[in-house]
C-alpha cells in the first residue's frame, strides 16, 4: 500500500516535471526562433504590440550637434529608434531573453540608457519654432483684442499676422547687449540730431529690462552697442578720406566679443545685430565680412545699390530730434484747413533734387518747391499747411522729411531710387504715401492732382493711424518707433515673413 502510494506520487511528479519542462521549453522555443529570424523585426512586434497609439506630431527641433553618449549593442540602437522623441519605453523580459542570446539588451541596460541633453540653443529654437506657427494660424484667426492698439487696415499687408508676432515678441524676445567698450564709441550715441535714432536706441535698450536679458545663454539675439556717428566725429580724422580707423575699431570690438563669448562664433554673426543712422553705416558693417554678409543691420541708409538686403537687413526712419523730444512735432490741422497741394524746401544735393528743382521751383502755387524758404515762412507750417509733402533723397536715399511729414499729417511723396522705406515688411506704403519715380517728376502735379478727394483723405486717415510706430518715447511705449525696430530683428531672427503669411 505503502509502495502504491510511492509510486503514485512518483508519477504525478514525473507528469509535473514533464509539464513544466513543456512550459519552459515553449516559450524558449519561441523566443529563440523570433531573435533567429530577425532581431529587428522582434523588437518592432514587441513595440507593436505594448506601444499606445502614435502620439500627435509637434514641431520638431532643429538639428544638432550630436552629443556624446554610451556605447549601445545594435539592438539598444534600434530601440532608441523605436522609442524616438516621445520616450516610448519598450519593455523587455530578462529571464527569457537573456538565456537565449547574449546579443539581446536587457530591460536593465535599456534604463541606463542616457537621454540626449537637449542645450539651451535647441529649447530657444523649440520656442521660436512654436512662434512661427502662431504667427502663421493668426491669419486664419478672428483678430485679437488689445488694451493698447490692435492694428487693422489695408496699411499693413497682414494686420493680424503681425499682431500676432508682436505679441510673441513681446512674450519671450530677449537680447544680450555686450558690455565690453566704452563711451563715447560703444554704448553711446546722439539723441538731438538727425542721427538721434543711434543715440535712442542705445539707450532704451541700456535702461529696458523687458526685452534685455544679463544671461546669453537666454538670448535670441545679441547687439553689438556701437555708434558710427561717434567714430566718425572721434576716430575718423576730419577730410583725410582714410576710413581705415573707423574699420579698425569696428574688426577690433567684434575680434574682442568673439575671442571673449561663444556666441558669435557659434552663428557667424547671423543672430547679432548693428543699428546705425550715419551715411557711413552700410560702409562700418563692412568692416567685418561676417558682420555685412551675416548679421542683421538695421540702418537708415537702406539703399539696395548698397548691398542692403531687405530680408536680412531692418530699414529703419531717420528722424531728426533737435530737442531730444517730440514736443511740438506732432499735430496739424484737418485737410479742409490745408490749402497748399504740395511742398518740398531743401539744399540741392544728390541725384533727384537737381531734377526736382529743375521742373519746379517757384514755378507753381500748387506745388510749393523752394531751395530756400522765404523770409519769415516757417518750414513746419508750410508742412501743416500742406496735403503732400514732397520727400526726395539726398546724398543719401533716407530722408528726415518722411517722419516730418507724418508727424504734420501730411502724405509723404516718396522720390528716391532702390530706397527700401521703414518697417516695409509691415506696413504697405503705397496705401498711406504717393510713390513717384524720378523719371515721373515731370509729371507731379498731374498725379497728385488724379487722386481723388475721397481717397486722399482715406490717405490722411492712415498717415494718421501708422504714425504712432514712428514716434520716439521716452521710456518707449507699445508699438512706438523703438518696439518697431524691435519687432523688424525679431521677425528676421525669426525668419519669417509676415507680408508672405
Amino acid at each position: 500500500m505503502g509502495d502504491a502510494n510511492v509510486d503514485g506520487k512518483c508519477k504525478m511528479m514525473s507528469a509535473c516535471s514533464s509539464a513544466k519542462l513543456f512550459l519552459f521549453m515553449v516559450p524558449l522555443v519561441v523566443v529563440s526562433g523570433f531573435l533567429f529570424v530577425n532581431p529587428t523585426s522582434f523588437l518592432t512586434s514587441l513595440s507593436t504590440n505594448q506601444i499606445s497609439p502614435p502620439l500627435p506630431s509637434y514641431p520638431s527641433l532643429p538639428p544638432a550637434a550630436p552629443s556624446p553618449s554610451p556605447p549601445t549593442s545594435s539592438l539598444s540602437t534600434n530601440a532608441e529608434s523605436i522609442q524616438g522623441n516621445y520616450n516610448r519605453t519598450i519593455q523587455l523580459n530578462p529571464t527569457n531573453i537573456a538565456s537565449t542570446s547574449s546579443n539581446v539588451t536587457s530591460t536593465a541596460s535599456l534604463k541606463l540608457m542616457k537621454k540626449r541633453v537637449i542645450s539651451n540653443l535647441e529649447k530657444i529654437e523649440f520656442e521660436l519654432q512654436k512662434a512661427r506657427v502662431a504667427i502663421k494660424a493668426a491669419s486664419m484667426n478672428d483678430p485679437l483684442d488689445d488694451p493698447d492698439y490692435a492694428p487693422l487696415g489695408p496699411m499693413y499687408w497682414n494686420a493680424k499676422a503681425f499682431h500676432r508676432s508682436y505679441l510673441e515678441m513681446e512674450k519671450q524676445f530677449k537680447i544680450f547687449v555686450y558690455k565690453e567698450g566704452e563711451p563715447p564709441l560703444f554704448h553711446d550715441g546722439p539723441c538731438k540730431s538727425i542721427y538721434s535714432m543711434e543715440g535712442n536706441f542705445i539707450y532704451e535698450m541700456e535702461t529696458n529690462t523687458r526685452f534685455r536679458t544679463n544671461n546669453p545663454e537666454k538670448a535670441h539675439a545679441f547687439y553689438l552697442p556701437l555708434s558710427v556717428v561717434k567714430m566718425v566725429r572721434y576716430v575718423y580724422e576730419r577730410d583725410s578720406h582714410d576710413f581705415s580707423p573707423i574699420r579698425k575699431t569696428v574688426r577690433d570690438y567684434i575680434d574682442l566679443v568673439g575671442d571673449k563669448y561663444p556666441y558669435w562664433n557659434r552663428s557667424i554673426g547671423a543672430d547679432h545685430f548693428i543699428l546705425s543712422c550715419h551715411d557711413w553705416g552700410p560702409e562700418a558693417s563692412f568692416s567685418h565680412p561676417h558682420l555685412g554678409q551675416n548679421s542683421i543691420r538695421a540702418l537708415c541708409n537702406a539703399n539696395t545699390s548698397e548691398r542692403f538686403k531687405p530680408r536680412k537687413d531692418v530699414s529703419i526712419p531717420e528722424i531728426n530730434l533737435l530737442t531730444g523730444s517730440l514736443k511740438g512735432l506732432v499735430g496739424g490741422p484737418s485737410p479742409s484747413s490745408r490749402p497748399i497741394l504740395a511742398f518740398f524746401a531743401g539744399g540741392v544735393h544728390g541725384p533727384v533734387r537737381p531734377v526736382l528743382l529743375q521742373h519746379w521751383e517757384n514755378k507753381d502755387s500748387d506745388i510749393r518747391v523752394h531751395k530756400y524758404l522765404p523770409k519769415g515762412t516757417s518750414y513746419s507750417d508750410m508742412m501743416r499747411n500742406s496735403k503732400f509733402c514732397i520727400c526726395p533723397s539726398g546724398y543719401e536715399v533716407a530722408s528726415p522729411r518722411i517722419v516730418e511729414a507724418l508727424y504734420s499729417g501730411c502724405v509723404p511723396v516718396l522720390i528716391n531710387s532702390g530706397y527700401v522705406p521703414p518697417f516695409s515688411d509691415v506696413l504697405n506704403w503705397a496705401s498711406f504715401s504717393v510713390i513717384v519715380s524720378v523719371e515721373d517728376i515731370p509729371n507731379l502735379k498731374t498725379i497728385l492732382t488724379s487722386i481723388s478727394p475721397r481717397q486722399y483723405l482715406r490717405m490722411y486717415r492712415r498717415v494718421l493711424k501708422v504714425r504712432r510706430h514712428f514716434e520716439v518715447n521716452s521710456p518707449a511705449k507699445r508699438f512706438d518707433v523703438f518696439h518697431m525696430i524691435l519687432h523688424s530683428i525679431w521677425v528676421r531672427r525669426l525668419n519669417v515673413r509676415i507680408r508672405e503669411v
